[in-house]
């Protein structure tokens, strides 16, 4: 059957600019220019004959005839991009991207994944390392591990590991002149902290020194402050200081002993770490094993708890 379609790109522009009512928006969102979406529409409303906006000065809004066709347009655009991935899922083999930040990534998820390759040599794991949220669609991400309240709108989230927050070092530090025995001994050595750049806040030296009951022993504030929590750690095994870290991300470190926690004390922290996808990934045969295989790894670990029965899907 002969369709009488525009071009895709056209019909792209539109509906991105109708949904953010700004050609400035829809231009960032397709990596083009404004420019560009403004001619893909003008050759889109030359076709059909009539406006589909209403250009004024300082604001942009849809005509009745964009109204009209803006649903539908983005309903065939949801149904194009769902056959699109309909038609790159295979029977397990091929890439499989998984989002991650570059502290987990580096040492948690990659000292580990030999097992996974062992049991599937035919997938090809993808890291993409970011320290922002991923866009599943956008970003062709399949799976992704996210440190934070969980609940994710419109996606399945699934608990991987309660977060727990410890004080690690070189083991360097406790030996020498000044040995880490005890929390009142902090105070002659560095504190390195994460600035986590989270709005709910996150336990820190402050916190941590309160509850060891020597918040007036020890300045919290002392110390370097970085951005990047691997680099606090990097920090930390050059026997720089003492940092805050997940119990989760230094298990390797401390198995190898490149690091050790010198204090029992632990604290809990508000956000946890995440297995997160769009439902319909699980479908996957690769997606289904990579998830099956981070809750079986996550039982290995200190202090990790993985329950089917913490599995939230929001809609």
């Amino acid at each position: 059957m002969k369709r009488d379609l525009p071009p895709l790109n056209s019909l792209r522009a539109f509906e991105a600019a109708a949904r953010h009512l700004s050609f400035q928006k829809a231009a960032d969102e397709m990596n083009v220019t404004p420019a560009a979406v403004s001619h893909q529409i003008k050759g889109l409303e030359d076709r059909l004959g009539a406006p589909l906006f209403r250009r004024m000065t300082r604001a942009l809004a849809l005509t009745e005839a964009g109204k009209t066709a803006l649903p539908l347009i983005a309903d065939g655009l949801d149904f194009l991009a769902d056959g699109w991935r309909r038609m790159r899922i295979d029977d397990g083999a091929g890439f499989l991207t998984v989002s991650v930040s570059p502290t987990i990534a580096a040492n948690w998820v990659v000292p580990r994944l030999p097992t996974f390759t062992d049991r599937y040599p035919d997938v090809r794991v993808r890291m993409d390392t970011t320290l922002g949220l991923a866009d599943f669609d956008r970003d062709g991400v399949d799976i992704a591990i996210r440190f934070g309240p969980g609940g994710y709108p419109d996606l399945t989230s699934e608990c991987l590991i309660r977060e727990e927050i410890i004080a690690v070092c070189n083991p360097s530090l406790t030996e020498g002149e000044h040995p880490l025995r005890e929390p009142a001994d902090l105070q002659h050595h560095n504190l390195l902290h994460t600035d986590w750049d989270s709005a709910v806040p996150q336990p820190d030296w402050r916190m941590w020194l309160t509850t060891a009951g020597v918040d007036d022993k020890v300045d919290w504030r002392r110390g370097p402050v970085f951005n990047v929590h691997a680099v606090a750690l990097a920090a930390a095994i050059e026997g720089q200081g003492v940092s805050l870290s997940s119990r989760f991300v230094v298990e390797e470190l401390l198995k190898t002993g490149q690091l050790v926690a010198p204090f029992e004390i632990t604290l809990r922290s508000s956000f946890d770490y995440w297995i997160v996808y769009p439902p319909r990934n699980l479908e996957r045969t690769k997606v289904r094993a990579f998830r099956d295989w981070l809750l079986e790894e996550a039982k290995t670990t200190a202090g990790g708890f993985a329950a089917l029965s913490d599995l939230t899907v929001l809609r």
